[in-house]
């Protein structure tokens, strides 16, 4: 994910890896779509996944990896600071304090 965000100029403000999902709050470019980041990101994560452990390929057949879609962004009502608290409550008491969190 970080390799995608620097190669596409993504700033990662604070991102949250759980066992099943992954919870990501960037700054980006106008001009950069959100589908063409999520889809690059995805592909990107599958690929590497599906080559460190083989054993997906059998389990999630044509490289189907992650369902179709993505989460939500905003320009409303919803601050950074909403949103990084969100992602705060997933921190572990013993988390080094980094901007990202490993759940």
């Amino acid at each position: 994910m970080k390799q995608v965000c620097e190669s596409e100029n993504v700033h990662i403000l604070k991102g949250v890896v759980s066992k099943n999902h992954v919870h990501v709050h960037v700054e980006y470019r106008p001009s950069l779509s959100v589908s063409d980041l999520v889809k690059r990101l995805k592909g990107r994560s599958s690929r590497k996944l599906q080559q460190e452990f083989p054993e997906l390929n059998k389990r999630y057949w044509g490289s189907h990896f992650f369902g179709i879609g993505y989460g939500c962004w905003s320009t409303g009502n919803i601050t950074d600071e909403m949103v990084n608290e969100y992602l705060e409550h997933h921190r572990k008491p013993d988390d080094d304090g980094s901007n990202f969190i490993l759940e």
